[in-house]
Parts: structure tokens; C-alpha cells; sequence
């Protein structure tokens, strides 16, 4: 029986059944997949999708997030491939509708990523288990009280500096847990050294593998704000890691007391 679904990207895709071999172009809706208790089912993953750790040695993979394997891809006769609008490129996505069926996610805030959960569960026929994942999201989410609200600079890049401003779902995530983005700058610009400084430096552990090393850099950057390595993954894994970072950041908070 076909089935229709309009995906993000409010692009309509017709499915035959309940996928049995999906391919995943993003990380972060890999390991979604996982926790929905798919695992044959799942045929192709990208070099970039390192959770599950079994799954990152054993399933195929089928090039980077940006420079997709389409032969790969198609070798696997995919009934439906899931990808994102920021990590694909339109091109690769293009070829790809030529081969199955495409998914496409495009998140920017939290709400979205919650909805996107839902959608990708029910597409795979795991419609309870994601409404289940969204609900402790939800919980775990609300029952942070930061008492405190700081400011912050969320660098995701070094030499050219790059921030994560407005329009990200970086933003909408720091700002659920009540931080407030001193960058007013849409999506990834450079930073200028007229934004002033914020309460808080954020150097993210991704895409720049940022260390302690240069915490000492940034200090001196900005004498009057307080520097610190954060967990890139839970500030911008969009899927069911998100399920963690309600743990992580009242951890982090509470190193702050900042609740």
C-alpha cells in the first residue's frame, strides 16, 4: 500500500510498505535510526557517522556527508534514502531521486528536531518508539530552571573564526537550556572584533576539534569573559542525542552555578 509523506523540505514522497534497506546521508539521523530499533533495515551510512560504533564498523559506507558515493548508493537499491538540507548538497540530492525515494530534513530550531523525530519515526513504521524518544526529550528539557541567563559566543572554526549566530539550531539549543547568543548575525558568519564580548566564550569540540590548548588563545581575546570547551555534538546533533544533553547541560551548569 503507498503511502505519502511530505517531508521538510515540504517535498512529497510516496513509500511502497515499510522501508527495508534505508540509506542515511547525516550522522546525527544515523544514530536517530539506531535508537528507533532499526538495525538490517539500515544498508548505507556515511563516513561521518560514527554512532552506533558497530554499526560505523560494519555497515557500508558510502562517502562523506558533502561528496556522497552516488554509484555506492545506488549499488545498495535503496528504498529510501534520509537526508538533510544543510549537510547535502542539492546536487548529490538531485541524483539521488533518480535512484529511491528521498527524505529531506531542514532544522533550525528545536521544534523543528522534535518534529523531525516524529516524521522519521513514523516513515520507518517506528511511530511510538519516536513519540516515546520526543517525550523524555521534552522532559529531561524542561526540567533544567537555569536561574541565570548569559551571553555567549559559540565559535565552530578557527583561522577564519567562525560563530554560530542567529538562525541555527546551535542558537535554539543553547537558548533552550538559557543561554542568549551575543552573536546577532544570521546562520555562520566571521567574527568581527566589533561584536564585543559576551559572558561566555563557547569553543565547540566540532566541526574545529577546539582543545585546551586554546583556551588560554581565547582568554587573552577576551580578558573579561569566561572560556570554555563545549560538547559540539550536544549543541548540534539535532536526532536523538539529544536526548543527552538535558544531563549534560545541568552538569555544566551546575560547574557554572549557574543553577
Amino acid at each position: 500500500m503507498e503511502r505519502i509523506f511530505i517531508d521538510q523540505m515540504n517535498t512529497a514522497i510516496r513509500l511502497e510498505g515499510i522501508p527495508r534497506r534505508i540509506v542515511s546521508l547525516v550522522p546525527s539521523q544515523t544514530e536517530l535510526l539506531f535508537d528507533l530499533g532499526l538495525n538490517d533495515e539500515v544498508v548505507g551510512i556515511t563516513k561521518f557517522c560514527i554512532y552506533p560504533t558497530h554499526w560505523f564498523q560494519s555497515k557500508k559506507r558510502i562517502g562523506g556527508t558533502k561528496q556522497l558515493n552516488i554509484s555506492a548508493i545506488r549499488e545498495l537499491q535503496p528504498d529510501l534514502i534520509i537526508g538533510n538540507k544543510e549537510e547535502n548538497t542539492k546536487e548529490d540530492i538531485l541524483a539521488l531521486k533518480e535512484i529511491a525515494p528521498v527524505w529531506m530534513s531542514d532544522i533550525y530550531t528545536v521544534e523543528e528536531a522534535l518534529d523531525m523525530l516524529n516524521q522519521v519515526g513514523e516513515l520507518v513504521g517506528k511511530k511510538e518508539v519516536a513519540e516515546n524518544l520526543v517525550g523524555e526529550i521534552v522532559s529531561g528539557m524542561n526540567s533544567i530552571n537555569c536561574k541565570k541567563s548569559p551571553t555567549f559566543l559559540y565559535f565552530i572554526w578557527k583561522n577564519p573564526d567562525y560563530l554560530a549566530g542567529q538562525q541555527t539550531f546551535i542558537h535554539s539549543m543553547l537558548e533552550q537550556f538559557g543561554w542568549r547568543n551575543f552573536c546577532q548575525s544570521e546562520r555562520y558568519p566571521e567574527y568581527q572584533d566589533e561584536i564585543g564580548e559576551p559572558d561566555y566564550v563557547l569553543l565547540s569540540s566540532e566541526p574545529y576539534p577546539f582543545k585546551n590548548e586554546h583556551v588560554s588563545e581565547f582568554e587573552k581575546r577576551f580578558p573579561k569573559a569566561k572560556v570554555r570547551l563545549i560538547d559540539g555534538e550536544m549543541c548540534s546533533w539535532y536526532g536523538s542525542r539529544m536526548k543527552l544533553a538535558p544531563v549534560y547541560f545541568k552538569s555544566f551548569f551546575e560547574k557554572e552555578k549557574l543553577i
